[in-house]
């Protein structure tokens, strides 16, 4: 019975309107008499009525509920940074957590269906991409709900109008040409994961300008999906053409993890015949062989950061902010000459 039993019940026993049993039973800031509120709690005991969450939220204004959006959960870089992100949202609320699967689209649904939701925030983890079109319409969503006392924090580009952890990818790749410059490689190769994908887009044009400016090119870039298995075909794209390079750089760590893979498929050793690097410094690096050259991101930090900016209700001025993370050059046996 107690699962059919609604507010209007307990507000028709209580026989006080449905809006004062809403304020009772849900808890509302607005306060209630103590001899309507006891009548109150005291129908809703004896119908065996129990107020939902949602409901609770609505009445509230918010719940203590933070929604966190990333682009694929097995990815570890994804699931570092929701792991931390949970490690500052258990004390104050609970996390709920959505995975778009690469498919900018449902972004957009995730920020509708958790602004409906009554959150408290949202925190956005994964790149813009060159579509503007839903660009902007996320960006209208996520000022909607800030608007409505909401607050956003997004982890990657700083397109969205909202507070920004800022990876610096760009400026990461350039460092990491230089590196292995320095090392004495020179011919090069990129696997440069998505065309339309900005943060991938940013990771080439930071490489190819390291080079530059040694002196130095990538012969050829090619592109495929953000994940192990892109780097997979990726890198046997590349093994057919006729002329192999020295070093091959992946824009991402689970893409070089996928081309070292095709290259022992391929009969080469890791770095005798050819060298591969990578991007992020996952934690799964851990147990390869050889270990992998890479620019090391603190993915730990950007989760916490990420959470406390949603968390944090003292925004100064209503002003948008952005933390820039700076990557750091890990160079590893991969790379080893």
């Amino acid at each position: 019975m107690g699962s059919q039993i609604t507010l209007a019940d307990v507000a028709e026993r209580a026989g006080v309107s449905l809006a004062t049993a809403s304020r009772v039973v849900n808890g509302s800031e607005r306060v209630v008499g103590k001899r309507f509120r006891e009548r109150v709690l005291a129908a809703a005991a004896e119908l065996g009525y129990t107020a939902n969450a949602f409901a609770q939220a609505v009445a509230r204004g918010r719940s203590d509920v933070v929604g966190l959006v990333v682009a694929d959960i097995q990815d570890p870089y994804f699931s570092v940074i929701a792991a931390a992100a949970l490690t500052v949202v258990e004390p104050h609320g609970e996390l709920m957590l959505g995975t778009t699967l690469h498919r900018p689209e449902q972004e957009l649904r995730y920020v509708t269906t958790m602004r409906a939701r009554q959150v408290r925030g949202i925190v956005l983890v994964g790149s813009r991409t060159t579509d503007t079109g839903h660009t902007k319409r996320l960006a209208e969503a996520i000022a909607e709900f800030v608007s409505g006392g909401g607050r956003v924090a997004v982890i990657g580009q700083d397109k969205l109008g909202a507070d920004t952890v800022l990876p610096q990818n760009r400026s990461g790749a350039r460092e990491l040409a230089t590196a292995l410059t320095g090392l004495g490689h020179r011919s090069f190769a990129v696997l440069g994961g998505p065309k339309n994908l900005l943060t991938a887009r940013d990771r080439v044009d930071g490489f190819v300008d390291g080079l530059a400016k040694r002196g130095r090119r990538a012969e050829v870039v090619v592109h495929s999906e953000f994940v192990r298995d892109g780097g997979y075909r990726a890198m046997n794209e590349l093994l057919d053409r006729p002329r192999r390079p020295g070093c091959v750089f992946a824009v991402n760590d689970v893409m070089a993890i996928g081309a070292m893979a095709a290259a022992r498929d391929r009969g080469l050793r890791v770095p005798e015949d050819i060298a591969i690097a990578g991007f992020d410094d996952i934690p799964s690096l851990r147990d390869l062989a050889p270990t992998l050259t890479t620019v090391r991101l603190p993915l730990e930090e950007m989760g916490r950061k990420a959470a406390s900016l949603v968390l944090d209700d003292a925004r100064e001025g209503g002003r948008k902010r952005v933390v820039r993370i700076k990557g750091e050059v890990v160079l590893r046996d991969s790379t080893r000459r």
